[in-house]
Order: C-alpha cells, then sequence, then structure tokens
C-alpha cells in the first residue's frame, strides 16, 4: 500500500539518494542536462528559494527539509520503503499565492503502484493549506510519464519554454 509523509530527519540520506537519481534520469531526457546546469531537479525544481545555483542533492535537500515554512519535503511510501520523494515551494505573487512543484520522483522499480499520484495529492494538500490559489510544476519534453501523471491529477499546459543553444 503505497502512503505519504513529510520526511524526517532520518530520512533524509534516502531523500538525497532519490533526488540524485532523479537528477541522472533527468540527464537522459531532453532539457534535463540544462536544469541540472540551473540548480534544478527533474520535474521542477527551477527557481526554488535558496537553491540557486546548487545542483548538489545534499544541498536541494538541505533546503527543502531546512524548517523553512513556504517549503516542503514529502516522502512517498510502499510496502513501508521509502521509494519516492515530492517537494515544493511557495510563491508570493502580488494578487495570488501559487504553489510549486519542485520535484517529485520514484524509483523506477516502484512506479505505476500509485505512489506517484499519492506524492501529487499530498503536495496538492499542503498548498490548499497553505490558501494557494494555483499550483505549476514543469515537465520535460518526451517525459510523457511526469506529463501524464500531472494531467491525472488536473493540471494543463499554460506555458511552453523554448530553447536554442547559440554555440
Amino acid at each position: 500500500m503505497e502512503a505519504v509523509r513529510p520526511a524526517g530527519p532520518g530520512d533524509l540520506a534516502r531523500c538525497v539518494d532519490l533526488v540524485a537519481a532523479a537528477q541522472a534520469e533527468a540527464g537522459t531526457v531532453r532539457g534535463g542536462e540544462l536544469l541540472a546546469v540551473l540548480g534544478a531537479v527533474p520535474t521542477a525544481a527551477h527557481g526554488t528559494p535558496g537553491t540557486e545555483g546548487r545542483a548538489d542533492p545534499g544541498a536541494l535537500v538541505d533546503a527543502w527539509a531546512s524548517g523553512d515554512p513556504s517549503r516542503v519535503l514529502l516522502v512517498g511510501l510502499f510496502e513501508e520503503a521509502i521509494v519516492g520523494v515530492g517537494t515544493g515551494h511557495l510563491v508570493e505573487g502580488h494578487h495570488r499565492h501559487v504553489g510549486r512543484i519542485d520535484c517529485c520522483y520514484v524509483e523506477p522499480g516502484a512506479r505505476q503502484v500509485g505512489v506517484g499520484a499519492a506524492l501529487i495529492a499530498g503536495l496538492l494538500d499542503w498548498f490548499k493549506e497553505r490558501n494557494c490559489s494555483d499550483v505549476d510544476s514543469v515537465a520535460l519534453p518526451g517525459d510523457r510519464a511526469t506529463k501524464q501523471l500531472l494531467e491525472a491529477a488536473g493540471f494543463k499546459a499554460r506555458l511552453l519554454v523554448l530553447h536554442r543553444p547559440l554555440g
């Protein structure tokens, strides 16, 4: 059975391993290596406050687990084993409070059993509790599994970012 809970101090080493795996997997998808250069992890961390220039998984997990009330670090469990990680933060706007999912990753052997959907639901609940009006996330081009996971949770594309190297 899948479950989601806030990450505790004893979970952080496992979270670092999962974020590192997420980064490695993102590097195999078009656009993923650019996110890594920006200090982001797959399915978004781009723009996470306090992580500028940080591609190191330990530094990212430390930022998400810092106790800052505008950030969340969740773990996804299957049969009581931590197999996924979900992170997000609040983005304060002029007229809206927007949540941003920074990372939602489930290790390959535990996919298709509901852990990813449970992580997204847990993140959405966390954002609702903080009165967010909207939530954003990113799916890399060609990452159909992430796109389908987000669409199943009610997300719709609202922005495409195109890139062209100059070299």
